[in-house]
């Protein structure tokens, strides 16, 4: 009887000291959580050789993770929206500027009536560009999703060359247009699609350096251009939002471009 009843309290003795161990174990994880900051990049660590305390010390660190890959996800968003709104400011700026001289420039020689002319494209190029943050803040709200489907890939990209036709050729551009066939299709959202063409056409007026080929196949379309005058581009920034090497920015600070090429 005497060796049973010491095995029988000898392993209640253990049991006893686990469950002591654990609660130590849990409360010292409970003080680590409230007494550090939340930024802090902490991991909790187990000594106890429990599979339980170990499962959930392993759950807790992937939220804080999560929690901390969040917060790093929201101060680039609100970095890169600062960033955006001081490059829009910058861009209004110059036709604001131009429209407000023309202006004076009317009142002071009622007879040159070609400056509202002028005047009207200054403050179109600046509707664009508000369109343009009215996007793209639509877009980072999450109050525009996309509609992806299988989508006909060429429809949109002919409407945006028919609203782009006068600018294309006051530019002296004839788009080269290269498809292996006309009912090719891509997974996308229609309207979407046709942004991107109108995008990537104005890009290669704005900065390129004449002619324009575009180009398809198997759900890919390519757009190229030579590049225009001034520094050329930095190939791994090309993909990089609002990516531009122009010297007015600084080199390689990003503006309001697109990359050379989409699909």
């Amino acid at each position: 009887m005497l060796p049973a009843l010491f095995l029988t309290l000898a392993a209640l003795a253990f049991t006893l000291f686990r469950l002591w161990a654990c609660r130590a174990q849990l409360l010292d994880m409970a003080r680590t959580l409230e007494e550090t900051p939340a930024e802090s990049s902490l991991r909790l660590t187990v000594r106890l050789e429990s599979s339980a305390v170990r499962r959930l010390c392993c759950a807790v660190n992937r939220r804080l993770d999560e929690g901390r890959d969040l917060r790093l996800e929201t101060l680039r968003g609100e970095q890169e929206l600062r960033y955006t709104m001081a490059c829009i400011s910058h861009d209004i700026r110059p036709p604001l500027a131009g429209a407000m001289g023309y202006l004076q420039l009317l009142e002071a020689e009622p007879e040159r009536r070609e400056y509202l002319g002028i005047v009207l494209k200054r403050l179109g190029e600046l509707e664009g560009l508000l369109d343009e943050l009215f996007l793209y803040t639509r877009l980072q709200s999450e109050t525009a999703p996309l509609e992806c489907r299988e989508t006909a890939a060429l429809p949109p990209l002919w409407d945006a060359l028919a609203d782009l036709c006068p600018q294309l050729e006051a530019a002296g551009i004839t788009p080269d247009l290269r498809f292996n066939r006309e009912d090719m299709t891509v997974w996308g959202d229609a309207a979407a699609l046709g942004r991107m063409y109108r995008n990537l056409t104005v890009n290669a007026l704005r900065h390129g350096g004449g002619g324009l080929v575009i180009s398809g196949g198997d759900g890919v379309i390519c757009f190229s251009n030579p590049l225009g005058p001034g520094p050329r581009p930095d190939p791994e920034h090309l993909f990089d939002r609002f990516y531009q090497g122009s010297p007015a920015r600084g080199k390689g600070e990003p503006v309001w471009a697109s990359p050379l090429c989409g699909s």
